[in-house]
Parts: structure tokens; sequence; C-alpha cells
């Protein structure tokens, strides 16, 4: 029981300084604080539902992922490096590609939902 307690209190820290100190998080929780209602007026199901809202979800791991990678590249080093641009680099494309995953499905459902029927 103390790990599980030690554990969401790391958990809570991380959401605190992503919350302060990350736009991009901070865009993604009013993206999904926006999804919860609205992804229940376009999904047809729960299964639906559940993919609009686990779509933000995952770009929010992945951004939290993409954040940790920054801060163990920076910490490791602040001078030019290309593995660690590297690193960056793939954390950004991981991001952006979640991001267009999300947004391909959220497109389909709005379409599904408004044009189709």
């Amino acid at each position: 029981m103390e790990r599980l307690v030690s554990a969401t209190r790391n958990s809570l820290r991380a959401l605190h300084v992503l919350m302060r100190d990350e736009a991009a998080f901070k865009s993604e929780v009013v993206a999904l604080s926006l999804a919860l209602p609205v992804g229940w007026f376009v999904a047809p199901t729960l299964g639906g539902y559940l993919l609009l809202i686990g779509v933000i979800l995952a770009l929010m791991i992945v951004e939290a992922l993409n954040t940790a990678i920054e801060a163990a590249c920076d910490a490791f080093s602040r001078e030019f490096n290309a593995d660690i641009r590297l690193a960056k680099d793939c954390g950004s494309l991981a991001v952006a590609l979640t991001m267009i995953i999300a947004a391909a499905v959220w497109a389909v459902a709005l379409w599904e939902r408004f044009i189709v029927g």
C-alpha cells in the first residue's frame, strides 16, 4: 500500500509540474475538458465515446513522456549533442503523430454524426 501512495504522490507532482510549466499539456487538459461532454453528444455508442476520450488521453500520455525525455536530456547535458537532439525530435514526432490520430478519430466521428447520419 505504501508503494501505491508513493506512486500517487509522484504522479500528482508530475501533473502539477505539467499543468504549471507545459503550455501544450494545459491545452490538452482543456481539450479533454471539452471532449468529455461533446464526445457524449457526438459518439453513437459507449465504445465510440471511450475512443474519443481515449485518443485525447493518449495524446496527454505521449506529451508527458515527451516532457520526460526532454527533462532527462536536459539533465544530462545542455550542450549541443546530435543524439540528444534526435531524442527530443523523436519525442516531438510522437506527439505530432498522436495529434494526427486524435484529429482523425474526431473528424470521422463528427463526419458520421453530422454529415452521414
